[in-house]
């Protein structure tokens, strides 16, 4: 498959932007600067950028816990998102909420929410929606691989075949539920193969590789818009940081119970230098070039970091204000 300078280039900086968005929020997170629970996608970015490369701003998604990745590359303001996290009436769900909790109704974000599974019926619906209003629009619901231990995921499959629903259910598999390794609860570790008695189409991709996303995400796309859906996909991931925050605290103690060579292993599939080192040898772009975007999306996230230190605090008297839709 071709691809033009402007995509590969636009991939990159959409990885790079949540990468680094991301990891400037690892000191205020150790320093107690930002006391909301926040988990990093660090690791993870190919799925989210090589999926929503093929959505229109009018098509929906619907999140989890982990969801930096899927705001920003839907289109999501930064700003809103950093002055989210700290818990500022400047941000996205005007600090009520914090980084499990974003929303952007006009950028397609419907609804990011912590709860495993949660928004999997969210988005079940939103496309039952679409295909009785007859629109061309398709729905993206991410979870983790621990979702697939609940229920709704089955019902969720269940109906979407039998009424052909424009939804992909995109499970990124970071082989790690909290800190239960997949193998620990899982007979068969091929979540792919989940969706197969339902007759959806489903396929497991390298989820490092965001060309191997791109291609996926665009048959599974297509396969909605004309009225065939639904798609499973697998990405087969992981997560660079810890389950919650920069690394696993466990009883108090900040350790990693993952194994230092299975680390290792998986920052050495890093996706966003596999993209650069595609960029580079293939004389896409220059290291000049890289370095631009690198400049750019660093001042992106600098100015994003500073509108949400100087913005407010919510008014205490205001507390449950914009809770329910008045």
């Amino acid at each position: 498959m071709q691809y033009t300078k402007d995509l590969l280039t636009d991939l990159y900086r959409t990885m790079l932007r949540i990468r680094l968005a991301e990891e400037s929020l690892v000191e205020p997170i150790l320093k107690g600067e930002i006391r909301c629970p926040v988990h990093l996608y660090s690791g993870e970015e190919a799925v989210a950028a090589g999926i929503c490369a093929n959505l229109e701003k009018t098509d929906y998604i619907f999140g989890n816990h982990r969801s930096h990745g899927h705001y920003l590359a839907k289109g999501g303001d930064m700003s809103r998102m950093v002055a989210e996290i700290y818990g500022k009436e400047t941000g996205c769900s005007r600090g009520r909420g914090g980084s499990m909790h974003l929303i952007d109704p006009e950028n397609g974000i419907l609804g990011i929410v912590p709860i495993v599974a949660g928004t999997i019926s969210l988005a079940l619906g939103a496309s039952l929606a679409i295909k009785i209003k007859k629109q061309k629009k398709v729905v993206i619901t991410f979870f983790g691989d621990g979702a697939t231990g609940e229920g709704v995921l089955y019902e969720a499959l269940n109906f979407a075949a039998l009424k052909k629903l424009p939804i992909i259910f995109a499970c990124e598999n970071n082989l790690y539920s909290t800190h239960l390794p997949i193998k620990e609860i899982r007979v068969n570790d091929n979540i792919s193969e989940s969706a197969t008695p339902f007759g959806i189409k489903s396929i497991r991709v390298d989820g490092n590789n965001v060309l191997e996303v791109y291609e996926a995400s665009e048959h599974a796309v297509k396969q909605c818009r004309d009225g065939e859906g639904p798609v499973f996909i697998e990405f087969l991931t992981y997560r660079f940081r810890g389950h919650v925050g920069p690394d696993d605290n466990i009883q108090g103690s900040h350790t990693d119970i993952r194994p230092a060579e299975e680390i290792e292993r998986w920052l050495n599939k890093d996706p966003i230098n596999h993209l650069k080192k595609i960029l580079i040898d293939e004389k896409i772009c220059s290291e000049s070039e890289i370095s631009k975007i690198f400049d750019e999306v660093t001042n992106e996230v600098e100015v994003a970091t500073d509108f949400a230190l100087k913005s407010n605090y919510p008014d205490p008297s205001e507390l449950l204000k914009y809770v329910y839709k008045e």
